[in-house]
């Protein structure tokens, strides 16, 4: 990242600490600590890392009502999918936005970090692929099948790591009754063959 996109990771630690709830600001350690690590072991930038990971949830506060309204003032689009999921998909996206518009970040690498950490995407820039496995492995989670062996292997091969978490994330979401995002699936068939 160059000097003047730097981000100042200790006021967003603090701005974050303040607007998350307690549980939701543990998780967001956890994601920025677990992409630094992964930016590491990958030859990432770092800090571009941790800033994705600190702000990736920053929109969950909002109430799924007030995500789209948000979508629809800036334009911003929206499935049919995320509008009967937005506290679950939309975050995303407005994640993004908010990223730029009130945290002022302007690294288009950070900003779709944020935007695709839920569904992903195929062909996702090495930035996007670890913020999407940090989500899933940080330290917090505990309840994800193989989760010891995706933690291995994330710090081996990103690509294999996301066909992973992908398979698993869509063997999950078909046991329950909610709607699987398209994104996911084309990411997936992206990464399966990859």
């Amino acid at each position: 990242m160059s000097d003047k996109h730097k981000t100042d990771i200790n006021e967003l630690r603090r701005i974050m600490e303040q607007e998350l709830s307690s549980k939701r600001y543990l998780h967001t350690l956890g994601v920025s600590y677990t992409a630094a690590c992964l930016a590491m072991a990958h030859g990432a930038d770092m800090e571009s890392a941790m800033t994705a990971g600190l702000l990736h949830d920053c929109a969950k506060p909002l109430k799924g009502e007030e995500q789209i309204a948000l979508c629809e003032k800036h334009q911003l689009d929206i499935s049919d999918v995320e509008r009967l999921n937005p506290s679950a998909l939309l975050h995303a996206k407005v994640g993004a936005y908010l990223a730029q518009s009130r945290y002022g970040v302007t690294v288009p690498d950070i900003l779709n970090a944020i935007k695709y950490h839920t569904t992903g995407r195929p062909k996702m820039s090495k930035l996007e692929k670890i913020l999407y496995i940090a989500d899933y492995i940080e330290p917090g989670r505990k309840h994800v099948a193989d989760l010891e062996q995706i933690r291995q292997v994330a710090y081996q091969d990103l690509d294999a790591t996301m066909a992973r978490i992908l398979e698993n994330t869509l063997a999950y979401l078909k046991t329950t009754d909610g709607q699987i995002d398209t994104m996911t699936e084309e990411t997936y068939q992206y990464y399966k063959h990859s």
